[in-house]
């Protein structure tokens, strides 16, 4: 029997790469003219590093310091989906906080619709959810290197990366 070649499907951030990014914007805020003498800040939610929070005087300011964070994270290879931009700001003595959580991990519907892609588009090659990742395997590398251009290119809602290349 030949040998079979493997990856897994998750989604995940570089938690390194986004340490990085919330220390670049911070010290971007630290330089800004239109940040000087306000409450303006960048700082992670909790401890676990799972979550952004931004502190501004106004909206316009927690727009623009998201906005700093995004191109931060660009620059430095951390996708924009992994940003949940969905919960409100909110205000409480002349100071606005907003709490941006991280997405990470894939349930059991985002990963039937990796699955499901998969499936439809290259029959050959073989996957299987495994709590909240998905393994791709298939005989031959170039089946597998066509399963991970598709996923790149779908248009997903949530970030996805590749691990354990076997």
């Amino acid at each position: 029997m030949g040998k079979s070649f493997s990856f897994d499907v998750v989604s995940d951030y570089d938690a390194a790469e986004m340490n990085n990014v919330v220390d670049q914007a911070r010290r971007e805020i630290l330089t800004r003219y239109d940040f000087k003498g306000t409450s303006a800040a960048v700082e992670f939610g909790s401890e676990d590093k799972e979550s952004l929070k931004l502190t501004g005087d106004t909206q316009y300011h927690l727009d623009a310091i998201m906005d700093m964070v995004r191109k931060k994270a660009a620059i430095r290879g951390v996708s924009q989906k992994v940003f949940d931009v969905n919960a409100e700001p909110e205000t409480s003595n002349m100071k606005m906080t907003w709490i941006i959580k991280f997405q990470k991990g894939l349930d059991q519907e985002k990963a039937k619709k990796i699955t499901k892609l998969i499936r439809d588009k290259l029959p050959k090659v073989k996957t299987q959810i495994q709590g909240d990742e998905v393994r791709v395997s298939s005989a031959k590398k170039d089946e597998l290197q066509g399963a991970m251009t598709l996923i790149k290119e779908a248009k997903f809602d949530f970030p996805v990366s590749f691990v354990n290349f076997k």
